[in-house]
Parts: structure tokens; sequence; C-alpha cells
């Protein structure tokens, strides 16, 4: 009889468990904030390009264009994030950060700092740039 798959050392599971790691810190480094990592990219993409389009802005933050008109749903409950229907085409939202929604990106901007720090604290100077290089290779490679 075969021997188990040692998922414990395959790529997939462990970017799993680094993912759920990193939310966890952030979540912890943010603590009170009340809101996620996806939710924190999305006021942070609105702040760079107010009036973005739901589809383009899901794409940017790599979020599930399926799921995102949710987010923004909480997001818009929250009162950080409106959004609209393009005059030009009412199918097509845009979207906009509210003055709060502003606030509590730049708020939290020392707290996520320090997250991405503590995700990784366990590697040299050295590995953490080459660990970043390396995963922004992975990603764009596995995006192309």
């Amino acid at each position: 009889m075969a021997k188990s798959f040692h998922f414990s050392t395959a790529p997939g599971h462990l970017i799993r468990r680094a993912q759920q790691l990193a939310v966890s810190i952030f979540m912890d480094e943010t603590d009170g904030c009340d809101i996620t990592p996806v939710q924190f990219a999305i006021l942070n993409a609105l702040i760079d390009d107010p009036g973005e389009d739901q589809v383009t802005l899901a794409a940017r933050v790599a979020f599930d264009p399926a799921t995102f008109g949710s987010v923004i749903g909480r997001l818009e409950a929250k009162g950080w994030v409106v959004r609209q229907a393009d005059p030009q085409d009412r199918r097509r939202k845009l979207l906009w950060i509210t003055t709060d929604g502003s606030k509590l990106a730049i708020s939290m901007k020392r707290a996520v700092t320090k997250a991405q720090q503590r995700i990784l604290a366990p590697l040299s100077s050295a590995e953490q740039a080459q660990f970043s290089l390396l995963l922004a290779k992975l990603v764009s490679g596995l995006e192309a």
C-alpha cells in the first residue's frame, strides 16, 4: 500500500499556512479596527484611484469578483466606501473611499507595517529580501 502524500512539506500547504498566519498577525496588530486584509487593500487602492470601477478594483486587489460586491457592501455599511452607478453605463459600479475610510486606512499604516515586519521576523534581512522577490516572482509567474 502506498504511503500518504507528505502535505506538510508541500508548497501549496505551506503557502496556505503562511496565509493563515499572516491574516492572524494582521488581525492581531489591527485589533479594534474591525477590518480584514482585503478590506484594507481595497481602501488603499481607492485612496490611490478614487472612482475606480468595481470589476477593475477586484482584479487590482486580486479578489474574486463574484464575492467582491458583498465585501464592498460591508465597507459601505461601515461608512468607509460609497458605490454609485456609472452615468455612462448604469451596470458598471464606481467606488469612492469616504473621509472616514481614508482616515482609518491612513491611521492603520503603522500597525500594518508592524504586521508585515512580524510576518517576516523569522528570516534574516537578506532572507526577507530574497523571500519577497521570490514570492513576487511566483505570483507573477502563476498569474501569467
